[in-house]
C-alpha cells in the first residue's frame, strides 16, 4: 500500500479532520470539489499553498 505522506491529521488542524501538509486545507473539501467537476488546475489556484502532488495524493484515496 502506497504511503500518504501528504495527508496529516493535527488537532491543530481542520478540528483533526485530515488536512493537506497540516494546513488548513481540508482534505474532505478537496474530494468535494474534484467530485463536483474541479480540475486539479481549480484547487490549485484556489488553494496556491498546495501543490500538485497534494491532489494527486487526494485523488488516490478519493478512487479507494
Amino acid at each position: 500500500m502506497e504511503k500518504l505522506d501528504r495527508i496529516t491529521v493535527s488537532p491543530e488542524f481542520c478540528k483533526g479532520l485530515p488536512s493537506i501538509r497540516e494546513t488548513h486545507v481540508s482534505v474532505k473539501e478537496i474530494v468535494k470539489m474534484l467530485v463536483s467537476g474541479s480540475t486539479q488546475h481549480d484547487v490549485l489556484r484556489i488553494y496556491p499553498q498546495l501543490e500538485p502532488e497534494d491532489i494527486e495524493q487526494v485523488k488516490r484515496i478519493k478512487e479507494l
